[in-house]
């Protein structure tokens, strides 16, 4: 029977592989078959006991810093909530002119210190992130979210959302 740490740790794994957008056999196919499915699954349920290498090699896999797996740090409960529905390309965000993007970069930044994020590829924000952002660039949430679907930095399907609740604010 696992132990609670090792269910604490394989819950901050599973946590770090959902964030990526990874299943067990999307991380076996993206590490090449160094990650079997199978023993990743069994770290995560706390089935298998992860040695101290294994844990650094499957951190500097996730690219995320060891502590952030290890039981007793707090932003992978943050990795583990239900992502809302405004998704943020960081990639896409590192390629906007400073002067105009500016705001958004610094604001996404601090939301990634804050969660712990590692992910690096995408940024989930909430309605209120919206809202504030529409306050430092003086504009309207919906006007702010087509700006930025036009920049390529948010999912399109953003725009219903937010539209949705403006109406209902």
């Amino acid at each position: 029977m696992p132990s609670e740490y090792a269910k604490t740790l394989g819950g901050k794994l599973r946590a770090i592989r959902q964030q990526q957008g990874l299943s067990l056999h999307g991380v076996e196919e993206k590490s090449k078959g160094r990650w079997k499915a199978v023993v990743v699954g069994s770290y995560e349920r706390g089935d298998r006991a992860v040695t101290v290498q294994k844990l650094a090699e499957l951190a500097d896999f996730y690219g995320v810093p060891i502590r952030e797996l290890l039981p007793g740090s707090a932003s992978a409960a943050a990795a583990a909530a239900a992502p809302p529905r405004l998704i943020l390309d960081l990639e896409a965000l590192q390629h906007l002119d400073a002067s105009e993007a500016g705001p958004l970069t610094r604001y996404a930044a601090t939301i990634q210190a804050q969660r712990g994020d590692y992910n690096g590829k995408v940024l989930s924000i909430r309605q209120d992130d919206m809202r504030t952002l529409a306050v430092i660039y003086d504009e309207s949430p919906t006007t702010l979210t087509e700006r930025f679907i036009s920049w390529g930095v948010l999912n399109p399907e953003a725009k219903g959302d937010v539209e949705e609740t403006e109406a209902a604010g």
